[in-house]
């Protein structure tokens, strides 16, 4: 069966995002956007990984599906995340997380007949899917859960 470490793709800032390098650690994969009711969620995101980096590893994604609320380009998206919240966590380059061009990792991400547990749809930003060491998908959270939920937190091990 697939696993998100099957997977790799441009990164924010360049180069390529590797999901086999996160092998050993469960990933937080969120879709994120900088004009959005939910974009201070980004803080608890940032905390989580440094607080637990060991562990974990946050991959935002950033996308603009939703009321256009991500419409920078790469090095606008980086600059917002840095000087406003210092994310140091993984971020793709921008992609689709829903539609006709849905990016191959959302596919897997939300299609039972490619990850092997569950049908999901990204109902809005900040939705979180959460993945074990081996990359197999564990679950979604909904956008409105903040990222230190208990619900997240479970998921992740870490209660």
């Amino acid at each position: 069966m697939k696993s998100i470490h099957d997977f790799q793709m441009p990164g924010l800032k360049g180069g390529m995002l590797n999901f086999a390098d996160f092998k050993g650690k469960k990933i937080l994969l969120v879709n994120v956007a900088s004009e959005c009711g939910l974009t201070p969620q980004y803080r608890q995101l940032q905390d989580l990984y440094e607080e637990y980096g060991d562990r974990v590893v946050v991959v935002g994604c950033p996308a603009n599906n939703f009321g256009a609320q991500e419409p920078g380009n790469e090095a606008q998206i980086a600059s917002f995340c840095s000087l406003n919240y210092g994310i140091s966590f993984p971020m793709t380059a921008k992609i689709s997380v829903k539609g006709d061009d849905m990016h191959p990792l959302y596919q897997f991400a939300t299609q039972a007949s490619e990850n092997g547990k569950e049908d999901s749809e990204v109902k809005w930003n900040f939705q979180k899917y959460i993945f074990d060491e081996n990359g197999y998908l564990l679950g979604s959270v909904a956008p409105m859960k903040q990222p230190a939920d208990d619900e997240v937190l479970s998921m992740l091990g870490l209660l």
